[in-house]
This record gives C-alpha cells, structure tokens and sequence, in this order.
C-alpha cells in the first residue's frame, strides 16, 4: 500500500472514530457536521486509501434510504433518546458511505457512468439539506427552526464541495480517457 494510501485510509479511520468520540452540544447543526463526517467524509477517505467492492445496482439505492430514513422525525428522535439506537444509525451511515463511495471511486461503474451516479447522489443530499433550509418549522423536539436551517446549510455546503469535486474529479478521467482512445486510434489508423 502507497504512503498516500495509508494516509488516507488512516485520515477516513481517524475522522470517523473522532467524530463518533467527539463531545457534541445540543444543535442540530453540530449533529450535522458528525454525520457528513462519520457517512461522507470519513467513508470517502477508507475507499481512497483501501478499496471495497459495492454493488453499482444496490448502493446509491441504500444509502439514500439510509441517509432519508434516519432523518425522519420519529426515528431521528428515537436515535437521539437511545444510545445503542443512536450507534446503529452511525454504523448504517459508515456502511452506506463506504458502499456508495466503492462504486464511485472503484472500477465497476465506467467513467461515464459514474457522473449520472454521483448527480444522484447529489439530488438526494441537495432535497434533504433544501427540506431542513426552507421549513417553516422544526421536524425535531431538540431543535429550533433557526438551528435546523443551520444543519441544512451545513449539508448544503458539504454535499457541494464534495460533490462538485468529484464531478470535476470524474470529467478530467472522461477527457483523459477520450484523449487515450482517440491515441489509439490514431497509432492504430
């Protein structure tokens, strides 16, 4: 395994476990920083630095069941009153991300069709943070109109600037993989 691997493998570990550790206060914006840490960030930064194998088919599928259904009022609440409840959450958003994120930076999926994938991912991440944004009240007990619009902001944010990289991220590969097609062409012409 390569240096940079390694490193990122250790950074997604150490991102993960740090925010699951990390003392929180009682915003739903703080509550929204440790989850895109323990389902996106961290499980982006695992895949980086050691591969898994995902199925294409199931796991946008899930992780957007996953990611929707945890925050549904009931269950969102449930999780915040029960610990073990609260554990299974993160442990499904780390399996969600690192399946979703295996299948976009894995090599099942060509490069071009990994662009329609991570624009999916993008639509159910933007619905959710737009939900929480523009809501005339507060889906959770715990939580004020003004701090679940804050939450919303800090998924917007996030889902942007990681989804717009990797968008940026998978065109270079399709440009660079037109360029050597058409080499190939022309040595072969």
């Amino acid at each position: 395994m390569s240096r940079l691997r390694l490193a990122a493998l250790t950074a997604g570990v150490a991102v993960v476990v740090g925010a699951q550790l990390a003392p929180l206060d009682d915003r739903f914006a703080t509550h929204m920083v440790q989850h895109l840490a323990i389902g996106d960030l961290g499980p982006l930064l695992i895949v980086l630095g050691r591969p898994l194998r995902s199925r294409a088919a199931l796991a946008l599928p899930v992780w957007a069941i996953v990611i929707v259904t945890w925050h549904l009022t009931p269950l969102y609440d449930a999780a915040l009153d029960h610990e073990s409840l609260h554990l299974l959450q993160h442990a499904m958003f780390v399996g969600a991300g690192l399946a979703l994120w295996s299948v976009l930076l894995g090599s099942e999926l060509s490069t071009a069709w990994k662009l329609p994938y991570v624009l999916g991912m993008w639509v159910v991440s933007l619905t959710l943070s737009q939900v929480f944004l523009w809501s005339g009240h507060s889906y959770y007990g715990r939580y004020t109109l003004a701090d679940q619009r804050a939450g919303g902001g800090v998924m917007l944010v996030e889902g942007s600037f990681v989804m717009l990289g990797v968008v940026v991220w998978l065109l270079l590969r399709v440009f660079r993989e037109s360029e050597e097609r058409q080499q190939l062409l022309d040595s072969a012409g």
